[in-house]
Formats: structure tokens, C-alpha cells, sequence
């Protein structure tokens, strides 16, 4: 039993596909939270009767 223990500790085989997981997981929430804050950067712009954006291409 202890040698199937320290058997299964040193084996590393599965430690990428974790790793890559988490860096995917990590990717898709900056990701989705980078695209809330452009949908909420967009909304203000063109809120208030568009006169934000009306605003910023007038001569």
C-alpha cells in the first residue's frame, strides 16, 4: 500500500492538463470581466441622448 502511495505522488502525468485548465480558467474570467467593463464603458457613451459622443466629434 505505501509503495502505490508514494507511486501515485511522484506521478506527474496529469499535472499539465491541470495547469493548463486553470490557465483557461483564468483567461475566461479576465476575459468575461474585460467585457463587462467595455459594455459598461459603451453604455455611458452612448447614454444621456447620445450628446457624450455628439460631444466628442464636435469640432
Amino acid at each position: 500500500m505505501k509503495a502505490m502511495l508514494l507511486r501515485f505522488l511522484r506521478d506527474e502525468t496529469g499535472a499539465t492538463a491541470v495547469e493548463y485548465g486553470l490557465i483557461v480558467a483564468v483567461l475566461s474570467l479576465t476575459i468575461i470581466g474585460g467585457m463587462g467593463q467595455a459594455f459598461n464603458a459603451l453604455a455611458w457613451l452612448f447614454s444621456d441622448e447620445n450628446s457624450r459622443l455628439a460631444n466628442a466629434f464636435a469640432p
